[in-house]
């Protein structure tokens, strides 16, 4: 049987979910959960790996098993041998055609920025961090030239491996309570550090180093090396991913203006 999950956790303490040789990561820490309730070695498939750093307020992968378990016990089971950092929220059995990554229709993730001179002490490893005043107004204007289907090579990392950088943004929103900036994206995948470097490129005009105008010359220039340094990974959430009505997977994100 095929069984979906969908996973809450603080990447902070992890290389990212991937697992590294030698290195602690948020797939290792589930599947020897779940190998555990399941008497048998259990491998995960995720929606989208997050790096070293990163956060999900909803992550979804799927695993299939021949073990037969109440659903609760991949829940509430699971949950008992993982560290306090990861937390399985649901489980649904679904059909073998399901795919966590290929069956996804979009993803959706916010990215949390502190706002102020002196860095972040309560929220250190969970939000990111800019000490000049940034302008709202700017950032929003400049924000609309994602929005559609881009090549987006200026904010691909190096490394990336995905065959094609063009993208479809569907939406892109950025809120402000006092100090603290939520950036949300909602697009049907992302590249290799793409958030993290359109972040960095919206301070840059937040904060009056560039024009507004620059998103939308990065756009067109397709050269990395023409943008911002990448931000940092600590103010970025997986907030949901979202999948046709015929696979009933729960929508995510509960959490993610609660920041």
């Amino acid at each position: 049987m095929r069984i979906a999950l969908g996973i809450e956790y603080n990447g902070s303490a992890y290389c990212g979910w991937q697992v590294q040789p030698g290195e602690p990561s948020v797939q290792g820490e589930v599947e020897r959960s779940l190998s555990l309730i399941a008497d048998d070695p259990i491998k995960v498939t995720c929606a989208g790996r997050t790096d070293s750093g990163v956060h999900a307020f909803c992550q979804v992968v799927h695993f299939d098993t021949d073990s037969d378990r109440p659903i609760n016990a991949w829940v509430r089971g699971a949950n008992s041998h993982l560290d306090e950092d990861v937390s399985i929220l649901w489980a649904k059995q679904v059909g073998d055609d399901f795919h966590a990554r290929f069956s996804a229709i979009r993803r959706s993730y916010s990215y949390f920025l502190i706002n102020r001179p002196q860095r972040p002490g309560l929220l250190a490893n969970r939000v990111g961090w800019f000490h000049d005043q940034l302008n709202l107004s700017g950032m929003l204007e400049a924000a609309n030239s994602l929005l559609g289907e881009n090549d987006f090579s200026a904010f691909r990392a190096a490394e990336c491996q995905a065959k094609s950088p063009v993208r479809v943004m569907d939406a892109v929103s950025i809120d402000q309570q006092q100090d603290i900036f939520r950036f949300h994206f909602v697009a049907n995948a992302f590249l290799h550090h793409m958030i993290r470097n359109i972040v960095g490129a919206l301070v840059y005009v937040g904060s009056g180093r560039k024009p507004v105008d620059w998103i939308q010359f990065l756009i067109e220039s397709k050269d990395r090396s023409l943008g911002a340094p990448t931000f940092s990974a600590s103010g970025l959430y997986l907030d949901s991913v979202e999948y046709g009505a015929q696979w009933g997977i729960p929508e995510g994100a509960s959490l993610s203006r609660l920041i």
